[in-house]
């Protein structure tokens, strides 16, 4: 097995995560990831990007464990010679531009995204903004676990200083305000945003208002655990009720570190990122402004959006779940546009990551072009019927392993795929769920085939509730 290739102890498909205070997001582990990142950032390039010892930023979101990692972890950084920059609370894509913004030599959040308030997490970026490959990770990995990092120590006059940047949040919002269109305005517009408790609840209504919408804000009174709690875009309900009550032209939804975003029309029906991808897609193309006129999505996103695209005059290509696997193949193509279902939205020309507010804005610029409601930009293509259902698990074994589950999948397939459908059964990389998405032509027979398959899924691994 090759050293990309192995397992990984820690790292998982976006970052470290996990229940707070319990291995492997306790102080004690933050404090090793601390002085093993630091050890590997400061080694990468002998020379620091900016001026004087190699700088590392440290954002978070709202939840109440931050506080903790932040110092451990901080403290593990400064301890191996290099200096920490303490930003606050700021959306993730907020970290990684701050982090090219300040010259520093690489960056991470505190963060769980769209888990509930009970875990957290750290996610990594390196100096240009991207998130870390793999190589990179393994070798935080073996100095965290193979012991040589307590060999390393620096002395007492090159241990790092830590320094708060007052100016963190102004640099993102002006840095997300620039994504819109110049002379371009919000002028008129009611919108509704709901923060999720997150890093997000003072950039988004501040950039909204500063763009001269009307902004009706929920979500944005983080009090450390009531992130992601019945709001954001984990439960859009909320957003879409408010949408209709204010009478508004759209609701944004973000997650707890606001990489994503999910709207709603001015009818209260819910926007998804396969929408988000099919409005700005056909935009693209009929600007001229999607490169090579390829739009970079996952498996999980519906086989409608390949043929609006392609109707268009593009093509989708396909990736595995994760954000990181869609940025991995914009990067190695050169793509400029792709994301997820789920909300993430990688607009590469402005950001190098998923960003729901700069997503958010590109729609809304969309809409003020084309003197365009919501919902008549999301009726220009029409999506296959899908059932995604998922399934707590107490354990993840290869689903070869369970005994009678692949039968039935492989039953389901030959059946749907006569009609162009599809079966996609996979674990969560972030959370112990098992995620089975039935897609094709005709509901009534994905809901034949989805019940078995799940039910038999919840008797082999099913965990209580």
């Amino acid at each position: 097995m090759s050293k990309k290739d192995k397992i990984k102890r820690i790292f998982g498909t976006d970052g470290v995560r996990g229940r707070a205070n319990v291995e492997p997001v306790t102080a004690e582990t933050a404090l090793r990831l601390g002085r093993a990142a630091g050890h590997v950032f400061k080694n990468m390039e002998s020379k620091a990007r900016g001026h004087g010892k190699h700088k590392i930023v440290i954002g978070k979101d709202t939840r109440l464990s931050g506080y903790m990692l932040e110092n451990a972890i901080s403290s593990g950084i400064l301890s191996m010679g290099v200096d920490v920059l303490f930003i606050g609370p700021l959306p993730t894509p907020g970290v990684a531009y701050v982090t090219r913004s300040l010259r520093a030599d690489a960056g991470l959040v505190i963060t769980a995204s769209h888990n509930p308030f009970d875990d957290n997490g750290i996610k990594f970026f390196r100096a240009d903004g991207f998130k870390l490959d793999d190589n990179i990770e393994n070798e935080i990995e073996d100095l965290v676990f193979s012991g040589d990092i307590e060999s390393i120590v620096p002395s007492a006059r090159e241990i790092g200083k830590a320094v708060r940047i007052d100016d963190a949040l102004g640099r993102y919002i002006e840095y997300a305000k620039s994504s819109f269109p110049r002379g371009l305005t919000l002028d008129g517009m009611r919108i509704v945003i709901d923060c999720a408790h997150g890093a997000a609840y003072k950039a988004a209504p501040c950039i909204l208002r500063e763009l001269g919408a009307e902004v009706f804000a929920y979500g944005d009174k983080p009090d450390g655990s009531n992130i992601n709690k019945e709001c954001g875009s984990m439960h859009p309900d909320l957003i879409c009720r408010k949408v209709w009550e204010h009478r508004a032209h759209i609701g944004i939804a973000h997650d707890g570190d606001a990489d994503r975003v999910l709207l709603c029309d001015e009818n209260g029906k819910l926007v998804d990122g396969d929408d988000i991808m099919a409005i700005a897609g056909i935009h693209m193309l009929e600007t001229g402004s999607l490169a090579k006129k390829t739009l970079v999505a996952t498996v999980m996103s519906n086989a409608g959006l390949d043929q609006v695209i392609q109707k268009a005059g593009g093509k989708v290509i396909r990736t595995a779940v994760g954000d990181k696997n869609v940025i991995d193949e914009m990067l190695k193509k050169d793509y400029n546009f792709g994301g997820e279902s789920s909300g993430h939205i990688i607009f590469r020309d402005y950001a190098t990551t998923g960003d729901g507010l700069i997503a958010a804005l590109q729609i809304l610029s969309i809409m003020k072009e084309k003197d365009a409601s919501l919902h008549q930009l999301t009726g220009k293509w029409q999506r296959f019927p899908q059932i995604i259902t998922n399934i707590r698990v107490g354990s993840k074994p290869p689903f070869e392993e369970l005994e009678g589950v692949l039968d039935l999948v492989k039953e389901a397939e030959k059946a749907l795929q006569s009609q162009g459908g599809r079966v996609l059964l996979r674990y969560s990389g972030t959370e112990p769920k098992a995620r089975l998405l039935l897609e094709g032509p005709v509901l009534s027979d994905l809901e034949k085939w989805n019940q078995p398959i799940a039910d038999s899924l919840r008797q082999k691994i099913g965990a209580a509730s």
